[in-house]
């Protein structure tokens, strides 16, 4: 089995780099000349997407090919403050650099709209601004000119005291999503309230693939294991082909806050679910959500590669033997 390592949106070895630089909503409020703020948010954004090429450039100078945008990319963008802002056009050549850079490398990338993004929602409110956030990352993803590869990863949302309930509310917002949106979603159990079994029926139901994150998977237990699991969740990726199925992989902060994520990534969990995959799994992409980003990536390349069953191909990728 051959497995690439990413990480996402930030880098710990690249200096000045942040794809996230922002403003405050209170500062944006306070500025009596709107139309300048505007502009102000609009040099932001395009600093924010040279900084997300410049991060790219340093992936490909490790190998790495798997990459997690950051969401922030334009500060403010969805707020009711800047209602009626469109700074799409103003990118426009900045997302095509960065898609064009993409597509050069042959690389995989991606976002993950936040927390706020739920469409199990009962609220009529929640679930429009839902929907606007997941348009928007469908817009910056089509601006950078890239094809349905490039995906946008969300979780199912709240139980609201019902989960099946919850669960058949998504399945219907779901429906609501134009299919060049849904095109390019997957669904991620999470750590407190859908497991990864019941993530993986809601994917069946509604055919989008389904990211394993099996740190959540740990502290939010299935009735059966990741690896029994994973042949009904390889299949999900099958309409995706030849896309590599993808998982997340973290470690425990501490034993007192199990669901936060740690420095860098125990490779003891994952190595055990790997070799269980791999005789039926040919390809795997691995997301690393540590918060020493691709300073953990490089470190877990070197402590896998210790392992006599795997054989290193480049700084971010490495073999199983089965």
């Amino acid at each position: 089995m051959i497995v690439r390592f990413g990480y996402v949106a930030m880098s710990t070895i690249v200096e000045k780099a942040s794809p996230s630089r922002t403003m405050t909503v209170t500062s944006f409020n306070k500025l009596q000349d709107r139309e300048a703020g505007l502009r102000k948010l609009e040099r932001l954004a395009a600093e924010n997407l040279h900084n997300s090429l410049r991060l790219l450039k340093h992936n490909r100078a490790h190998d790495i090919v798997v990459f997690r945008f950051s969401s922030k990319l334009i500060p403010l963008i969805g707020h009711e403050s800047v209602e009626g802002w469109n700074p799409m056009p103003v990118l426009a050549d900045d997302f095509k650099a960065v898609g064009d850079y993409v597509k050069q490398h042959q690389m995989r990338v991606s976002f993950h709209p936040d927390h706020f993004t739920v469409l199990s929602t009962p609220r009529e409110s929640v679930l429009q601004s839902s929907i606007g956030d997941i348009e928007r990352h469908t817009a910056m993803l089509e601006a950078m000119g890239l094809n349905t590869d490039a995906k946008s990863n969300i979780h199912i949302g709240g139980a609201y005291g019902d989960k099946v309930t919850a669960s058949k509310r998504f399945v219907e917002h779901f429906a609501l999503l134009r299919p060049e949106v849904r095109a390019r979603l997957t669904l991620e159990n999470d750590d407190k309230t859908f497991t990864a079994l019941e993530t993986l029926e809601v994917c069946e139901q509604v055919g989008v693939p389904m990211v394993l994150d099996i740190h959540h998977d740990e502290v939010n237990l299935s009735e059966q294991t990741s690896v029994e699991l994973w042949p009904r969740i390889l299949k999900t990726w099958e309409q995706d082909a030849p896309l590599p199925p993808k998982i997340h992989v973290s470690s425990p902060k501490n034993e007192t806050n199990p669901r936060s994520h740690a420095d860098y990534v125990d490779p003891v969990g994952l190595l055990a679910f790997m070799r269980g995959i791999a005789p039926f799994t040919p390809h795997l992409d691995v997301m690393i959500e540590a918060k020493m980003k691709d300073s953990a990536l490089i470190q877990l390349v070197q402590d896998l590669i210790n392992e006599t069953d795997v054989e290193q191909i480049d700084e971010a990728s490495i073999s199983i033997k089965t």
